[in-house]
């Protein structure tokens, strides 16, 4: 029997603390609309069931997923950072028997056959940590966690994210390239972000 669909958790309840006092790297707009509208709308195109976490207040990233089918968790103690995030998709993953892959909603570059990529690596060996990595082979994100993992990842405490679990699997662990830097790609600043829409409207210049 396969296994059930992975539940895709988007981590949005940072503070966005970066990009200072006036912008959120989460409504930034990508191709016309807020980033993290956009990338809930890949993740939901799989078919898998979406998790959403964000801060308690936060009505611009909450209106950002008007009208989107997927899941909003408020997680406690969400100002300790990640694990906040990735304790409540593991609870959730764990209650239904599946699976869980973590897509950072602060990644622009991901793109659907990426994680369409992942999901059929999970589907042929779902005993597997399958991870995204650079074209130059640099481990990144997603990361799909298998099943049996989840109860330790409910257990994370910090802001290290899930780096203490792939530390003490790594073992488990099989690197998925995907295309140039897709899996390394995330923007925190606002230089960042001004960089990397330079680079979209002039590729050569890369």
């Amino acid at each position: 029997m396969p296994a059930a669909l992975p539940l895709i958790l988007l981590p949005a309840a940072g503070a966005s603390s970066r990009m200072g006092p006036l912008r959120d790297k989460l409504t930034e707009d990508l191709d016309g609309e807020p980033l993290l509208r956009n990338r809930t709308r890949m993740a939901l195109a799989t078919r898998c069931p979406v998790l959403v976490t964000l801060p308690p207040d936060s009505p611009a990233r909450l209106a950002a997923l008007e009208g989107l089918a997927a899941e909003i968790v408020f997680p406690e103690a969400a100002a300790e950072g990640m694990s906040a995030s990735l304790r409540a998709g593991a609870e959730r993953a764990a209650r239904t028997g599946r699976a869980m892959m973590v897509l950072p909603a602060d990644m622009p570059e991901i793109t659907l056959a990426d994680l369409q990529l992942l999901l059929d690596a999970f589907r042929a060996d779902p005993s597997r940590i399958h991870r995204g990595a650079g074209a130059d082979g640099r481990p990144g994100h997603p990361v799909l966690l298998p099943a049996d993992l989840l109860a330790e990842a409910a257990q994370l405490r910090g802001d290290q994210g899930a780096k203490p679990l792939l530390r003490a699997h790594a073992a488990r662990i099989t690197l998925h390239a995907l295309p140039e830097a897709h899996a390394l790609t995330d923007l925190d600043t606002p230089e960042a972000w001004e960089r990397w829409r330079a680079g979209r409207r002039n590729p050569s210049a890369n």
